[in-house]
């Protein structure tokens, strides 16, 4: 985190504040040479594989974020490689699940450089909120498991940090269960609409087990929370707004100790906002798939606030340059904050 300044913003009630960094990142299969990742995937050789260490590291030397959240790590070990490449120091630089390769699905990881507490992954619902999926049956467990992590800042201030990546969008087809083969005929519309709803209640069921974790870390507290991540989703979605509730406060004002903000919506620099922000190009489409949520904590206009979101940034220019796949086909997003220091 780095140390207070009166120049932030021009504002003089910056000299009591510190800034804090945050950023989120789909790295796109971001694998050790030789893994194969998906069996339809070629492994990446090792010219392939430096080339994508190089890129990301540049990347996330732009982006410089104290703290980022990352998505589609396959391997612990090209994580760590990757954030060495950007030249930057980090205290920790973790993917549970990774350490040693994972299989089936990708996992989420974490850079930072603020004093970690505690680290979990999150593989499964908690109690009572698994959900039957048509033909599929009980879903009960996080595609990817969930990444929360206790941090401290420097001035000791607790913060959580739950990194996430939910349910994709692409249709959930019936597959065999030992050879993997697709059972259903993919190019009937009616097929694959009820291939998509499937996808639809596997998100939703995440979304609304992840809203049941939230709720726990944040109901009566006043330690601020973050949440980054890949939503697989927009802001306004259904999904999205399992999660965060924002939209409860306009009618329950006592809803907002439980609701997370979307950080570009309150972003305080004048000006700085724009009206559209995407991470995300699907046939043609913009899309704002990854996303910084903070809790109210990190609204400037709550009483409780500890600090605010000052300015909101998304790298996407690649997005259009070229598809091979060393490059990301996500944006990454990056937010900064300003935190209330206690006077010395």
């Amino acid at each position: 985190m780095s140390s207070p300044g009166t120049a932030e913003g021009g504002n003089p009630a910056a000299a009591n504040l510190a800034t804090l960094v945050v950023a989120n990142a789909n790295l796109l299969n971001l694998a050790a040479p030789g893994h194969v990742f998906y069996p339809n995937a070629e492994p990446y050789d090792a010219d392939e594989y430096q080339r994508k260490v190089a890129w990301l590291g540049a990347m996330l030397a732009r982006v410089n974020a104290d703290l980022i959240g990352f998505e589609e790590v396959w391997d612990e070990s090209a994580l760590r490689a990757a954030v060495a490449a950007s030249g930057l120091r980090y205290g920790a630089v973790l993917a549970p699940g990774a350490e040693q390769g994972a299989s089936g699905t990708p996992r989420v990881g974490l850079a930072t450089r603020l004093t970690v507490d505690a680290v979990r992954s999150i593989p499964t619902f908690g109690a009572g909120h698994s959900l039957q999926v048509p033909e599929l049956g009980e879903y009960s467990r996080f595609e990817r498991p969930v990444l929360h992590a206790q941090l401290r800042m420097k001035h000791g201030q607790a913060l959580h940090v739950i990194v996430v990546h939910l349910k994709s969008k692409r249709p959930k087809f019936l597959q065999d269960a030992v050879t993997g083969q697709t059972l259903e005929d993919t190019d009937n519309p009616a097929v694959v609409a009820r291939a998509t709803l499937r996808s639809l209640i596997m998100r939703g069921a995440e979304a609304a087990a992840l809203r049941a974790l939230v709720i726990d870390l944040t109901q009566r507290t006043r330690d601020p929370l973050i949440l980054l991540g890949d939503m697989n989703d927009g802001p306004l979605s259904v999904t999205s707004q399992l999660i965060a509730a924002t939209q409860a406060v306009a009618y329950d004002r006592q809803a907002r100790d439980v609701a997370l903000f979307h950080a570009w919506d309150v972003q305080t620099e004048p000006g700085i906002r724009r009206d559209m922000a995407y991470s995300h190009v699907h046939q043609g489409w913009p899309e704002m798939l990854d996303q910084v949520w903070v809790s109210e904590e990190f609204v400037g206009s709550s009483r409780f606030a500890l600090g605010d979101v000052k300015r909101v940034e998304v790298f996407n220019d690649h997005l259009h340059e070229s598809r091979e796949r060393f490059r990301s086909d996500h944006g990454f997003v990056r937010a900064l904050l300003r935190v209330r220091v206690p006077a010395a």
